[in-house]
């Protein structure tokens, strides 16, 4: 009996579902979440009587056939393209894209990485950092004496000095835009790795070719909707209740079929 088969994919697409979900709620604080999606796919069909299959010696032929599904399966869990709102919180260091890009890192191991998370602040030596001390590729330093730092819209960091109330620019920050935003690897801590999938990285001035500005002061927060996950939480669940009481009937037919005289 194929339904208890089939019947089992459903669970697990379901409880895949409620894994993403989880993983949003979780992260309905989290700076800059992107909140994840689950799609699925119908599994292979068997085909026990082909569409258009001829039925008779003058061309008749069957307009649908018999054609029985053997499942589902997760086909992606995909990154939804969407912005949270911006929180304002006078922080100097404190940045978030309005638009599209990511902000460039380089780990301890040499390798770029790439963030929305704009919550930055400065390393002993000045340099700014991320909260978890990564350095922004723009090697962007603060110098000790500067009293206070600007960053305008497309990127351009400004230091103030008591001696020069003019400012001084001290680089520009650059926002990194990839064709396939969804195609990136997730690796932790809001950062994320380029892949075949995502494109190479295209490191444009902010404010140009499609990419977002730069906003000082402010912080993207997370884009879940915390009321669209709990929708979708419940009618997961109802889907995995469905299932398993496909199994139970299933199971109950069995035990009928065995019980026969």
């Amino acid at each position: 009996m194929k339904s208890l088969q089939i019947a089992a994919s459903g669970m697990a697409a379901q409880q895949t579902r409620v894994d993403v979900i989880s993983n949003n709620i979780a992260n309905m604080s989290t700076t800059a979440y992107r909140p994840r999606v689950a799609e699925f796919s119908d599994l292979m069909y068997q085909q026990y009587l082909t569409p258009g299959t001829i039925t008779s010696q003058v061309g008749t032929v069957v307009p649908a056939g018999i054609q029985i599904g053997t499942g589902v399966r997760p086909s992606t869990v995909s990154m939804q393209i969407t912005q949270g709102s911006l929180r304002q919180t006078e922080a100097e260091l404190d940045l978030a894209i309005d638009g599209a890009g990511f902000l460039e890192v380089t780990l301890p191991s040499g390798e770029p990485a790439y963030t929305r998370d704009g919550k930055l602040n400065r390393s002993p030596t000045g340099e700014v950092v991320t909260m978890d001390g990564y350095p922004l590729a723009d090697g962007i330093v603060i110098p000790v004496d500067a009293q206070r730092i600007s960053i305008s819209r497309d990127g351009e960091v400004v230091a103030y000095f008591s001696d020069n109330p003019a400012g001084q620019s001290i680089g520009t920050i650059s926002v990194v835009r990839f064709v396939n935003e969804k195609g990136l690897e997730a690796l932790g801590d809001n950062m994320f790795r380029e892949t075949e999938a995502s494109g190479p990285a295209n490191r444009l001035v902010p404010g140009t070719e499609g990419v977002g500005i730069i906003r000082q002061g402010y912080i993207e927060e997370s884009g879940v909707d915390v009321v669209k996950e709990i929708t979708d939480l419940i009618a997961a669940q109802r889907g995995y209740e469905l299932n398993s009481k496909v199994i139970t009937a299933s199971d109950e037919m069995l035990s009928a079929t065995t019980r026969m005289r």
